[in-house]
């Protein structure tokens, strides 16, 4: 049978940069949503790996032939004592627009010196295999918080994360660089690792 791995998620962003990071592993890589499903799964772990291994096993459950892939990632602003961290995707409210999130933090650091506005994007995923066995990966990228939204590229918090070595926010760089910087990029190219460990690489 024809090896296919399946990322929980809904998210067509977050599909678009993981189909391009996965693309040479040689696998059938589908979303819940190419998949039409909808479970709703309670993240109540203490750390983004806990949450993105609940979320691997949980759809691990509904489909044990297949490779299963979940991530969860967020923003850690060293100012804030790392929040909104964990609970980025639900700060100020799940169905608050980024916009807004991205403002509050604004408002929450101005005044607030460029040498203490220290942040990194954090990203684990967690593969559950067909054999029932788990393994988790981190990814990273350090910047700081710039002082106003910047950019059209990306989403999330994009706009407002500042990468000082390439003058720009990750919503102003080409989705290439992005991917080849990001932490989601990051922890994916580690995961691909350990699937090619596990699996090989599969010819086309």
């Amino acid at each position: 049978m024809e090896r296919r791995i399946v990322f929980a998620t809904q998210n067509e962003n977050k599909m678009k940069e993981i189909r391009m990071i996965l693309a040479d592993l040689g696998m059938e890589i589908c979303s819940m949503k190419d998949l039409n499903i909808h479970v709703d799964i309670v993240e109540d772990g203490i750390s983004f790996e806990e949450n993105a291994e609940i979320k691997a096993r949980a759809i691990s459950r509904l489909l044990p032939e297949d490779i299963v892939l979940a991530d969860d990632s967020g923003l850690e602003i060293d100012y804030l004592d790392k929040a909104p961290g964990i609970y980025s995707a639900r700060f100020a409210g799940e169905e608050t627009s980024y916009d807004v999130k991205n403002r509050i933090l604004l408002d929450k650091l101005e005044g607030v010196p460029k040498e203490q506005r220290t942040a990194r994007f954090v990203c684990a995923v967690a593969a559950a295999f067909p054999d029932g066995d788990v393994k988790t990966t981190r990814g990273t990228i350090e910047g700081i918080i710039a002082d106003e939204i910047i950019g059209e590229n990306g989403f999330g918090y994009d706009p407002i994360f500042y990468v000082p070595e390439y003058n720009c926010t990750t919503a102003q760089m080409d989705p290439e660089k992005k991917n080849e910087l990001s932490h989601r990029g990051n922890a994916l190219r580690a995961m691909r690792q350990v699937i090619e460990t596990e699996y090989g690489k599969v010819e086309e």
